[in-house]
């Protein structure tokens, strides 16, 4: 039985729910996982997490169909980015049996928190990969710990499907050429909360980063990626080795093509060329899909569809995500996984 909350007001904020998974990384090998109760995770002060960053995560969903089953958003595609990011931190893998096993033990055991169908509330999961262990010296950790923990949790971007503007940043880089902008770990997001800070203060959404090295390019929007939809039916995102490879952005390029016939492209899209776009938005795996409303540069102010309503590409490309992941409509073949 579904826990009696405030569905359509959650946030997305941390809840300690009974159940989280975890399992460490001895001697060479995986040790067996297992569910535990404690939200706290005990480590040495020496571990390589907390001094050398050596630490990744992912971000999944868990939704709640009509029939009331719970079903999985292509958990594949977050094992392999884990990997990625771990092959790029000298972390150990976690394989992908491992990784969606481990996520399906959390949301069985936390099922009362799956949010009901109909309330636009998902079941988050974040994996988290950590070195440990007692070394000083700057080199990989010869220990992991490998976890997931779940809350249920509404709209990332305050207002849910609405637009909202956001601010170029000229003065601040997300990651630098040929970093860790492709790995989803921790100090790509520390090196973004000033800027991030700066713009809230200033009524934005979030920041849009350029490229690191010549600062033309949008690359991407906060911690979501970017796409435009221009006057020739084209669904265009950035294609960089700085940009996280969003697997909410990869299965919209393949909806794109798909579903409503338009052309999808990866390339360059350069900031002073957003002429070509009716519509733009931010998408990833919290944020699903944002509208973007306008965007700020200098005394540059760049509306696109409006500033009011959502634009009807970007509406049906969201309807289209959104009803593949609640189970809706029919999903391209291996992207749902149901529990």
């Amino acid at each position: 039985m579904t826990i009696d909350l405030d569905w359509a007001n959650l946030g997305f904020a941390y809840r300690d729910l009974p159940y989280r998974y975890i399992a460490h990384f001895k001697n060479g090998e995986w040790e067996v996982g297992q569910l535990t109760s404690d939200n706290r995770l005990q480590i040495s002060e020496s571990s390589p997490a907390l001094h050398y960053g050596q630490q990744g995560f992912e971000g999944l969903k868990a939704y709640r169909t009509k029939s009331g089953d719970i079903q999985l958003f292509r958990p594949d595609q977050n094992a392999e980015r884990l990997q990625k990011t771990a092959r790029r931190l000298r972390m150990a893998e976690v394989p992908t049996e491992m990784f969606i096993d481990a996520v399906k033990q959390v949301v069985k055991a936390n099922e009362d928190y799956v949010p009901p169908y109909g309330t636009g509330a998902t079941l988050y999961l974040r994996p988290l990969l950590i070195g440990v262990g007692d070394i000083i010296g700057v080199k990989p950790a010869q220990e992991y710990i490998f976890t997931v923990f779940a809350m249920p949790v509404g709209s990332y971007f305050k207002g849910g499907l609405a637009p909202s503007n956001f601010l170029v940043s000229r003065d601040y880089d997300r990651a630098a050429p040929h970093g860790t902008g492709a790995a989803k770990v921790g100090g790509n997001y520390a090196a973004s909360l000033e800027p991030g800070q700066k713009a809230h203060a200033a009524g934005y959404s979030d920041v849009i980063y350029l490229d690191p090295a010549t600062h033309t390019k949008i690359e991407e929007v906060g911690a979501a990626n970017f796409f435009g939809i221009s006057k020739d039916n084209e669904f265009v995102t950035p294609l960089s080795p700085s940009i996280l490879p969003s697997i909410t952005k990869y299965s919209l390029l393949q909806l794109a093509e798909e579903r409503l016939g338009m052309k999808a492209i990866e390339g360059d899209v350069f900031v002073d060329q957003l002429d070509r776009f009716v519509e733009a938005g931010a998408c990833g795996t919290a944020a699903v899909i944002s509208p973007i409303g306008a965007i700020d540069d200098g005394d540059n102010h760049h509306v696109f569809y409006s500033e009011t309503e959502v634009g009807p590409i970007t509406r049906k490309l969201y309807d289209e995500l959104v009803g593949i992941q609640f189970g809706d409509i029919p999903a391209p073949e291996g992207w749902i996984v149901k529990l």
